[in-house]
């Protein structure tokens, strides 16, 4: 037997129990684990110190500049509420700018840019944090531009909704209290958002139109509005008299209240639309308030009645009136009785053929 056999012979077999235990690591085993952590924390806490102040920075500035920002906004904001307030100092100018209006696009204003804003700070700093702890972002800006472009083209309609918003309150296109004419649909504007904006109708409906489907925006609220009369009057009247009545009815009409205030400027008589055979027509216009045109050109047609009927002048119907006429005798079509309806009258008798006498010859 070898010397080299003998220490396995003494070394002792393992049995089933010693297998089965758990092995208790030793007092050497902990103190060698806790002086490698020690060293690897010695080694990188220089590293590791400069990542998190470098976070912390990213994240400070970040938010700095996203409050300073949000905070520039709102006063730029209220800013040209403040001056949209002063417009001229006139009348058009206080209802192209009213104070409902005014209060609802610089919400909308200032909520779009408040969040775009927001989007781009902290967007910004996340990516520079990222890059911080050394992640490749090239992989991450792929998925995130491919993600994107899905996206666009499934919600282009959205998108395309949102943007044609957004464009429609920055360059106050409509507000809130406006009768506009979309296109699709027509009414007074009740709400305004960046996706929909939502119409009261001339009979109660309340229509929702997605701002990407308007091509087209009449604002009717705006500036003022024109009212037109034409008055059709028969061709042999004196014109003379009808402009000195509808002089005095116009004048009498602008001191009035409240035509007064809903006239902007005194009433026009244009003069002769069109003159036909048997009638013309006179055109008088003025400017009123938006929206309150055709309540002027009820009233005035029903002053511009009343004064002509005064006056003696009469309205015909349309443009081709027709004139009263004496119709013809209906005994001077027949013919008088003839002498010859008589056959013992000496016409008829001159007239009658001469008869021959009887043949005496044998």
């Amino acid at each position: 037997m070898s010397l080299s056999a003998v220490p396995l012979a003494e070394e002792p077999s393992p049995t089933p129990s010693d297998s089965g235990t758990p092995m208790v690591p030793t007092l050497k085993d902990a103190h060698e684990s806790a002086t490698n952590a020690a060293g690897w924390v010695e080694e990188n806490w220089s590293t590791w110190l400069a990542i998190g102040l470098r976070v912390l920075l990213i994240v400070v500035i970040a938010t700095i500049l996203r409050v300073v920002v949000r905070r520039a906004i709102t006063k730029l904001i209220d800013r040209m509420s403040r001056t949209g307030q002063a417009v001229d100092g006139t009348g058009i100018g206080g209802l192209l700018v009213n104070s409902e209006r005014r209060r609802q696009r610089s919400q909308a204003i200032g909520s779009v840019l408040r969040s775009v804003a927001s989007f781009l700070i902290l967007g910004t700093a996340a990516l520079m944090v990222l890059g911080t702890f050394q992640i490749n972002l090239a992989p991450l800006l792929a998925s995130a531009g491919v993600a994107g472009v899905a996206i666009g083209f499934g919600a282009r309609n959205l998108v395309t909704d949102f943007l044609s918003g957004v464009f429609m309150i920055l360059e106050d296109q409509y507000g809130v209290g406006d009768t506009i004419d979309a296109g699709v649909a027509t009414g007074e504007v009740i709400e305004v958002g960046l996706r929909v904006t939502k119409l009261r109708g001339a009979d109660g409906e309340i229509w929702y139109v997605r701002n990407g489907e308007v091509k087209r925006i009449g604002n009717l609220s705006q500036g003022w509005a024109t009212a037109n009369v034409d008055v059709t009057v028969r061709a042999d009247e004196d014109l003379d008299h009808v402009k000195a009545t509808l002089v005095a009815v116009t004048e009498r009409m602008s001191k009035e209240e409240p035509w007064n205030e809903l006239l902007w400027s005194s009433i026009e008589i244009l003069g002769l639309d069109s003159v036909l055979l048997d009638s013309m027509v006179v055109r008088v216009s003025a400017k009123t308030m938006p929206g309150k045109s055709l309540t002027v050109e009820r009233e005035l047609r029903w002053r511009i009645k009343r004064a002509f009927d005064a006056a003696g002048i009469r309205i015909v119907g349309g443009a081709t009136a027709p004139v009263e006429m004496e119709g013809p005798d209906p005994a001077a079509s027949v013919a008088p009785p003839s002498a010859y309806a008589s056959s013992v009258s000496p016409q008829s008798l001159a007239a009658s053929p001469l008869t021959l006498p009887p043949n005496t010859k044998k």
